[in-house]
């Protein structure tokens, strides 16, 4: 039976991937399968509308899950359908999270007043807008340096810029105050003739239809603002042009179409598409989409095989599930010590083997479709050094077959991924690259070589968690295990310095190519530095004799807190070419990290703590 539980386990984990991975179609009568493949032009790439939705709703909320006033859930298309076509039903959403009290003094709420107590409604907002206008001008001040902001001002500019992003939206495609656009663009497009011969002869000072050209000029100026604040550039240019940058939106696309006499069709199908979501049609919906998507085939195939593409990636949440299956795998090591060590053991090296190729696939899809190196931000980051450690684990356990490297995988994995679902709140994880950094050779080399140093240090140190957590608080610390744990972080000690050495040099080397000089005591250069020489300070004392296993496991778990530094404190800081924001729900947790190693080191090498084990 013991030899069963691998297999069974494995089986298990691919039926659950087999479930998750390839969801079924949503159910209903609208196809929103389709309509979230939509290719909108945002930020620099064309991207599904699935996307837009999704990655809008974590940076408003934090979730892409929406639940209405009566309770219903929302797919985030839903919701997206809801906010360019149906407006003031969307403003009924819980969707702003606020959570600093003097915010919410603005609007005069409280949490109890929101969902989960922190999520409210553009409708519980809207009387108190301009209050927040005045509040986020005086956040904004440019005499007020943006690191002296407080956590007040930083909360209120925020929240202004969730609540201009969401205007934004439902100005892209569709006149928001307009309460039928198909039939007004219809009307117009009727009398749109008409409309330009009365405005020409007004301009001549010859007698005009007065009525035609007033039409004509209220319609103009309604197109004006949805081009001045549309957000989704989601049609197409003109027949003949293939340019990505002539992507537009509907009022500017409409406005083009004015002194042609004929409006754009692409603006008329969303306006169906409005029209068929706002009167619950969704014959006419589908019908629509069936329509539109091969008109942009022949010119956009390839970008769209990839919104398509994305769009499915979205829906599998793959990360997501990789993050269960770590906690089992992590689950099924620390039980392998306890009991059926042979069984359990493989069981969890294999689960944390199928979870590393999940992350692979991941890590290459989102390559692919980026048509980048795998490390451009701190999101692809932490998808990277958890690859990248896990890959070191597999490569452990293997060797030493005592769970402690599918122990160490699983734990790594799963706390890279949640690192990575909070920095996907900022929006896009695919964004585009400033053009000092536009270069996938650097991407390809010095990213990767210090990304790959950053995760064998924290492995260093997270492998000396195991053996100070199994010496104190168990009894499974024998000599052997703990002779395995030392020649384990003393091996990839030495792995780590030499990526990270490699790595701070190429970018010293990047840097005089970027900006003119090799070194010049940036923090994030020094941060990598910092790395290398504290690799090498742990190398050397052992070589000289003065740390021991314990000593050797307390430097080496003092790494976290040097590599934390480096890939998220500096950033922080508002100074230099590698600041990023400072972000104080990250800097909550960078302080709460560095307090629990210290922590931890002082049990690591205290002499008052009796040690359950033999080791030295």
């Amino acid at each position: 039976m013991k030899k069963l539980i691998p297999l069974s386990v494995l089986a298990l984990a691919v039926f659950y991937l087999a479930l998750a991975l390839f969801p079924p179609a949503p159910k209903g009568p609208f196809n929103l399968t389709d309509f979230g493949r939509l290719p909108v032009l945002l930020n620099g790439r064309l991207k599904p509308m699935d996307t837009v939705a999704r990655t809008t709703l974590l940076m408003l909320q934090g979730r892409q899950r929406v639940t209405t006033p009566d309770g219903r859930t929302l797919s985030p298309n839903e919701w997206l359908l809801d906010t360019l076509f149906r407006p003031r039903e969307a403003d009924t959403y819980r969707v702003f999270e606020i959570t600093h009290p003097d915010v919410l003094a603005i609007f005069a709420l409280t949490p109890e007043d929101g969902d989960g107590k922190k999520r409210f409604s553009f409708l519980q907002l809207e009387p108190h807008l301009m209050d927040l206008e005045k509040q986020a001008r005086l956040a904004a001040d440019p005499d007020l340096p943006a690191n002296d902001r407080n956590a007040f001002q930083r909360a209120v500019l925020e929240l202004r810029s969730h609540v201009s992003l969401y205007d934004r939206l439902t100005a892209s495609l569709v006149y928001p105050a307009s309460a039928d656009f198909l039939d007004e663009l219809t009307k117009f497009q009727n009398g749109l003739t008409a409309g330009v011969a009365a405005i020409r002869a007004r301009q001549d000072n010859k007698p005009y239809d007065e009525a035609a050209a007033k039409a004509l000029t209220d319609a103009a100026d309604r197109f004006s603002m949805m081009a001045e604040n549309g957000y989704l550039r989601a049609l197409p240019p003109a027949e003949g042009d293939a340019n990505l940058d002539n992507w537009r939106n509907a009022g500017t696309a409409l406005i083009e179409g004015i002194p042609a006499g004929t409006l754009d069709p692409y603006a008329f199908s969303y306006a169906g598409l409005a029209h068929a979501w706002a009167t619950q049609s969704p014959t006419q919906f589908n019908e629509i989409l069936r329509l539109y998507r091969p008109a942009l085939l022949g010119r956009f195939a390839a970008r769209m095989d990839k919104a398509d593409a994305e769009a499915r990636f979205n829906t599998s949440q793959l990360f997501y599930h990789g993050m269960i299956l770590y906690v089992a795998a992590f689950l099924l090591g620390v039980c392998s010590w306890l009991l059926w060590r042979e069984a359990l053991g493989r069981a969890a090296f294999w689960l944390v083997g199928l979870t590393w190729a999940l992350a692979t696939f991941g890590i290459v899809f989102r390559m692919w479709l980026e048509g980048r190196p795998p490390v451009t931000n701190l999101y692809s980051s932490a998808l990277f050094i958890g690859w990248g450690a896990v890959a070191l684990c597999l490569v452990l356990e293997r060797i030493f077959r005592n769970g402690v490297g599918s122990v160490a995988g699983g734990l790594i994995g799963f706390a890279t991924l949640i690192i990575a679902h909070y920095l996907s709140l900022g929006g896009d994880t695919l964004e585009m690259m400033q053009a000092v950094l536009d270069s996938n050779f650097w991407l390809a080399t010095h990213v990767v070589a210090v990304t790959t140093g950053y995760a064998a240090t924290f492995l260093a140190g997270f492998l000396a968690l195991i053996y100070v957590f199994r010496g104190v608080f168990t009894r499974t610390l024998d000599k052997a295990t703990g002779d395995a744990l030392t020649k384990m972080v003393y091996g990839i000690v030495c792995f780590a310095t030499v990526f990270s050495f490699v790595g701070t040099v190429l970018g010293g080397i990047w840097a005089d190519q970027s900006w003119g000089r090799f070194w010049g005591w940036d923090p994030k250069e020094n941060g990598a530095l910092i790395i290398v020489l504290w690799n090498a300070l742990i190398l050397h004392a052992r070589w000289g004799g003065l740390i021991k296993q314990r000593g050797l496991m307390a430097l080496a778990i003092f790494g976290n807190i040097v590599t934390a530094w480096s890939w998220f404190g500096v950033n922080m800081l508002g100074v230099g070419l590698h600041s990023y924001g400072f972000m104080d729900s990250a800097l909550f947790w960078l302080v709460a990290f560095v307090v629990s190693q210290l922590a931890i080191i002082v049990l690591a090498v205290a002499p008052v703590i009796k040690w359950r084990s033999a080791t030295r």
